[in-house]
């Protein structure tokens, strides 16, 4: 009869090794970066938003030509894209327009790179504002409960209700033309008309939370040792719910660049600069409306606003899906 053989303990080297192989314990910023970057479709998103900020920031040095100013010399009025031919080589495609001319003969592609600022700026501000609203009415909600409570809530209900878009066509059409209006070519009222009805979704998801979260150990922990509503709820309340907050304020970048574009086709959007050194001289929602006039003539018109509205919506998709799933605790790691 043989004898078992018994395990011998592990040496101190292979311990040590073992204990090197240990992956150090991530906070939760960390781990959601690291499991963001296994995302390629996020990735892809945020490379190509980085590149249209930066696309916005320096459109001065990177547009051929000025977006305003016309060249209606030589025939360069509804010049084709460079890569299309035509049998009048007025009209011919040119690489000095790379996407062609309008009928003034305006470069398609310069003004292109300059309406980027306005749907970033348009996309980015009211998301500030629908933030600093929402969050705040949503955390007094959830936190304070009761009359508070009720009176926030049926607020709420009571903006929900409004249809959105008649609300953007309501204010756009009776503020349009006073003062107030014209503050920056339109754009402060754009972004007051973006923010008024939209953070009530915002308000929802944050009260949503804050019930979920103080009634967790770690808030009556806190309660306890004699920490007072807004230490609880700006120490433990909102850094908990920061990730839903981050993933909503990505999805609603890309609904406030949708709607600009709208009201901008609808004739009611920014008021176009014409000045020469203008910051914000076009919009793709105004391309889009001059292109869809004459989309038979020059048709990169129409296509070339489309298509950059397209891809920064989905970027922002994207990232937002990338966004949910990274800071989701419940995903596996």
């Amino acid at each position: 009869m043989t004898a078992t053989p018994v395990p011998t303990a592990v040496g101190g080297d292979e311990t040590l090794a073992a204990l090197a192989r240990v992956r150090p314990p991530q906070s939760l910023w960390t781990d959601a970066w690291r499991r963001l970057r296994r995302n390629r479709l996020a990735v892809d998103g945020l490379v190509f938003l980085g590149a249209l900020l930066l696309v916005a920031v320096f459109a001065s040095a990177i547009a051929p030509h000025n977006p305003v100013k016309g060249d209606v010399v030589a025939g360069s009025a509804y010049r084709q894209a460079a890569w299309i031919s035509d049998p009048d080589p007025m009209y011919a495609g040119t690489w000095d327009y790379p996407l062609g001319t309008d009928s003034i003969g305006r470069d398609v592609y310069s003004r292109l790179v300059y309406g980027a600022r306005v749907s970033l700026v348009v996309g980015f501000i009211p998301m500030a504002v629908i933030l600093l609203v929402g969050v705040p009415l949503g955390l007094a909600a959830g936190y304070a409960g009761g009359a508070l409570d009720n009176a926030l809530m049926r607020l709420t209900d009571v903006v929900y209700a409004f249809p959105a878009l008649l609300f953007f066509i309501i204010m756009q059409v009776s503020f349009r033309d006073t003062a107030f209006g014209q503050l920056l070519g339109g754009l402060v009222l754009l972004f007051v008309t973006l923010s008024i009805v939209n953070w009530t979704g915002v308000a929802r998801l944050v009260r949503g939370e804050t019930l979920a979260l103080k009634n967790k150990e770690f808030v009556a922990a806190a309660r306890a040792n004699g920490a007072t509503g807004l230490r609880i709820i700006g120490r433990h309340i909102l850094p908990n719910a920061l990730g839903p907050i981050i993933v909503a304020g990505a999805f609603i970048v890309p609904g406030a660049i949708i709607s600009e574009a709208v009201l901008s086709y609808l004739g009611i959007g920014i008021r176009p600069d014409v000045s020469l050194d203008a910051p914000f001289p076009t919009s793709w929602g105004q391309m889009i409306l001059d292109g869809s006039k004459s989309w038979q003539s020059q048709p990169w018109m129409l296509i070339a606003p489309s298509l950059a509205i397209a891809l920064t919506t989905l970027s922002f998709t994207f990232v937002g899906d990338g966004l949910r799933d990274a800071l989701d605790p419940r995903e596996l790691r």
